[in-house]
């Protein structure tokens, strides 16, 4: 197994969660809706506990967790959404753009596990799996 490709693709899903915790954390500091807070910060943790074993599993292979995001283009511009969005107090703008960025989300955990499982040890895709189960029983709005 190549070591430096397993870092590589465990780490696209610390940077995927690193945007969630990001996005979700500037999302509950703009509405002032407790429903929407208690939601975001549900995510939020979701993601936490993801990173957690995400970058356990990068450092666990002596390689370096991913600290940035990779917040660009359209995942930059959902985001970006949901913060105009909540200034304006435009509720299913914000949900919407929520629910893109658990599809971006969803395809890069997708991308791993399509194109990685090579390189991934049974144990990491089970636990890639297990966080892709995850996120996809979040329900938005």
């Amino acid at each position: 197994m190549d070591t430096q490709k397993t870092i590589a693709a465990l780490n696209e899903l610390v940077e995927i969660n690193n945007d969630r915790v990001e996005g979700y954390e500037t999302a509950s500091s703009e509405t002032k809706a407790a429903d929407l807070k208690g939601l975001f910060s549900g995510l939020q943790a979701t993601s936490q506990k993801n990173l957690s074993a995400l970058r356990a599993e990068v450092s666990k292979l002596g390689g370096t967790p991913e600290e940035g995001t990779r917040v660009s283009g359209k995942f930059f511009r959902a985001w970006m959404d949901v913060k105009a969005a909540l200034s304006t107090d435009e509720r299913q703008t914000v949900l919407n753009s929520c629910e893109f960025g658990e599809d971006k989300a969803l395809e890069a955990y997708e991308h791993v596990l399509e194109s990685h499982t090579d390189v991934l040890s049974t144990e990491q895709i089970a636990m890639i799996r297990e966080q892709q189960s995850a996120l996809r029983a979040i329900t938005i709005g």
